[in-house]
C-alpha cells in the first residue's frame, strides 16, 4: 500500500518526484480555458500568474480525469507538475466536493505508478477533503500483481506509487489525521476485496475464502464460524448445498461478528460468495465464463466491510455472512426441475440453476434473521437484468421500507458509489409460483433484476428492515481504468457499508 502523511510545508522545497495540482474547467467568460484550483498557487506563481495558458497551450482543458505534465519551475526541489482535471468549477461559495477530489487523486496515483513519491497539493479546505484525497491515492494506486514477475511489478512493468504527501492539514491536526486514518482502513480492506475478486478460482475456492477470512478475524478480534459441508448438511441449508452440490470444492457459510461494548445497534450484511460461476447444469454460453470469479463480489464488500468496522472501532455490531459456493456442472450437480429445501423449511423449484446466487443468498439471510438485527443488507453481483437497467457502473439497491432504501441511497451517494432505487412490484411475484414448490428461482424474464429482489425478500424474518444491493454492473470494470477504479475488481459497495455501520452506530439509521 502507498504510505501516507500530512504535511503543511512550502510546494517549492518538498523532495518529491512530482507535485500534483488541480485544474477545473473554465467558465464562458474564461473562454472555456482551464482554471488553476486552489492548492497549487506556488506553483502558478512561479509561472507568473500565467500557469493556467501555459497548460491550456499543452491541450488542457481541466476536463475530470485530464492529466497534463509539465516541468516544474526553477527552484522546486521535485521535477515534475502533474495537473490532473477536476471537472467543473464549484460555485462561487462552495468548494470541490469529495468524489471530484478521490478522482483526481486516483487518476494522478495511478500515473505516477513507478514514482517514489508524490506531492498531492489538491484543493483541500478540511479534513474531509484530506479524507477524500487519501482515499483516492490509495485506491488509485492499487494494482494486482501476485500473478506477474513474481508479484514485483504492475501490469505496465511498473511498482505503485510508493509514498503520497497530502497538503491542506496539519499532522498533528486530530480531524486531519482521523481522516486520513478512516481512509487509510477504508482503503486497505477494500483493496483486499479487489484481491479477493482478482484472485484466479483455482486459488480462491469457497475454503480458501474462509480460510483468509479466519486469518483477518485472528487479526483484528473478530468472532468467527465457519460451516462446512457436514455443518451445512445437519443444518439444513439446503440452498448453499444444493449450489455446491456439483462442485468438487464443498460449500461453505461464514458468519464474522465485530461488536462494540457500546453498541445500540445491530446491522447484519449478507454476501453472496460464488467463488465461479459456470452456470451450472443451467450453462453459460461462451463469453460469458471468463469473468466469472467475480462473481463473489458481494461476499468480498461484506467481509471487508466487517473488519473496517473492526478496525475503525465503530460503536456498533456488524455481523457478516458469507455465503460461499463453487456453482458447477457435474453428475452431482442440481437440475433444473430439483427442489431444494431450504433453511427456513420453504422449498423452491430450481428452474435454473444459473439463478443460484439467490439460493445461497435465501439461506444465509434466514440465518441472520434468526438474531434480530435491526437491518440487514445483502449485496451481491445478482442479475443481468440490472446491468441492462442501469448500466455497468450503477448499483441498484431495493428494499422492504421506502426510509431505509432512501438511506442506503444516500449513504451510496456520499461516498461517491453511483446508485440508484430500484421498485419491488408485487404483481411480479405471481411469475415465482411453483406447482411443485412454495416458490420457483425464477419468474418473469422481464424486470428480472426486480423478480430476484422479490425472492429474497420472501427470506428475510417478518419485521426486519432490509435492503438489497444488486452490483452485478459496477462490481467487475472489464474497460480501462478510470478515476480511483481499476481494471478487474472494483471493491463495490465496501464504502457504502462501511458508511452504514457508521450511520447505524450514530443512531442514524436502524
Amino acid at each position: 500500500m502507498t504510505a501516507l502523511t500530512l504535511s503543511t510545508a512550502a510546494v517549492p522545497g518538498l523532495r518529491a518526484d512530482a507535485i500534483v495540482i488541480g485544474v477545473a474547467k473554465g467558465t464562458a467568460s474564461k473562454a472555456g480555458g482551464p482554471v488553476v484550483a486552489p492548492g497549487a498557487e506556488a506553483v502558478d506563481q512561479a509561472y507568473d500568474g500565467g500557469l493556467a495558458g501555459v497548460l491550456e497551450t499543452l491541450g488542457a482543458s481541466g476536463a475530470e480525469g485530464e492529466v497534463t505534465k509539465l516541468p516544474a519551475p526553477s527552484g522546486f526541489k521535485a521535477p515534475l507538475v502533474v495537473a490532473v482535471g477536476l471537472g467543473a468549477r464549484p460555485g462561487k461559495d462552495s468548494g470541490y466536493d469529495g468524489e471530484a477530489l478521490r478522482r483526481a487523486a486516483g487518476v494522478a496515483a495511478r500515473t505516477l505508478a513507478g514514482s517514489k513519491k508524490a506531492v498531492f497539493a489538491l484543493p483541500v479546505t478540511d479534513a474531509a477533503g484530506a479524507g477524500a484525497v487519501a482515499e483516492g491515492v490509495l485506491l488509485g494506486a492499487y494494482s494486482f500483481d501476485a500473478y506477474k514477475d513474481n508479484g514485483k511489478n504492475s501490469g505496465n512493468g511498473k511498482a505503485p506509487l510508493a509514498e503520497g504527501v497530502l497538503l491542506g492539514g496539519k499532522p498533528r491536526d486530530k480531524a486531519f489525521k482521523a481522516a486520513v486514518e478512516r481512509a487509510t482502513a477504508v482503503a486497505e480492506e477494500l483493496n483486499r476485496a479487489r484481491d479477493l475478486i482478482n484472485t484466479p478460482p483455482n486459488d480462491l475456492d469457497p475454503e480458501a475464502f474462509a480460510a483468509v477470512a479466519q486469518a483477518a478475524a485472528k487479526e483484528h478480534g473478530i468472532k468467527v464460524q465457519v460451516l462446512d459441508e457436514k455443518a451445512l448438511t445437519k443444518g439444513g441449508y439446503g440452498g448453499i448445498l444444493g449450489v455446491g452440490a456439483g462442485s468438487a470444492a464443498g460449500p461453505r457459510l461464514v458468519k464474522l461478528s465485530y461488536t462494540s461494548s457500546k453498541a445500540k445497534k445491530h446491522l447484519a450484511l449478507v454476501g453472496k460468495g460464488i467463488t465461479y460461476d459456470s452456470g451450472g447444469i443451467s450453462l453459460k454460453p461462451a463469453g460469458h465464463n471468463e469473468t466469472m470469479k467475480c462473481d463473489m463480489s458481494g461476499a468480498a464488500a461484506v467481509f471487508a466491510a466487517v473488519v473496517a468496522a473492526a478496525r475503525l472501532g465503530l460503536e456498533v455490531n456488524v455481523t457478516g455472512w458469507l455465503a460461499l459456493a463453487e456453482n458447477m456442472p457435474s453428475g452431482s450437480a442440481t437440475r433444473p426441475g430439483d427442489v431444494l429445501r431450504m433453511y427456513s423449511g420453504k422449498t423452491v423449484e430450481v428452474l435454473n440453476t444459473d439463478a443460484e446466487g439467490r439460493l445461497v443468498l435465501a439461506d444465509a439471510l434466514w440465518a441472520a434473521s434468526a438474531e434480530k438485527p435491526d437491518a440487514i443488507v445483502d449485496v451481491a453481483t445478482l442479475t443481468g437484468a440490472m446491468v441492462l437497467a442501469l448500466g455497468n457502473r450503477t448499483f441498484g439497491i431495493m428494499a422492504n421500507d421506502d426510509a431505509f432504501r432512501s438511506a442506503v441511497h444516500e449513504a451510496a451517494e456520499e461516498v461517491g458509489e453511483p446508485a440508484w432505487q430500484m421498485p419491488l412490484p408485487e404483481h411480479l411475484r405471481k411469475g415465482m409460483d411453483s406447482a411443485t414448490a412454495d416458490i420457483a428461482n425464477m419468474g418473469e424474464r422481464m424486470g428480472g433484476g426486480l423478480v430476484a429482489g422479490l425472492f429474497l425478500r420472501e427470506f428475510v424474518g417478518e419485521g426486519i428492515t432490509w435492503a438489497h444491493l444488486d452490483i452485478a454492473g459496477p462490481a467487475f470494470n472489464e474497460g480501462g481504468p478510470f478515476g480511483y477504479t481499476p481494471k478487474g475488481g472494483t471493491g463495490s459497495a465496501v464504502r457504502t457499508l462501511v458508511r452504514l455501520a457508521e450511520l447505524a452506530a450514530a443512531g442514524e439509521i436502524g
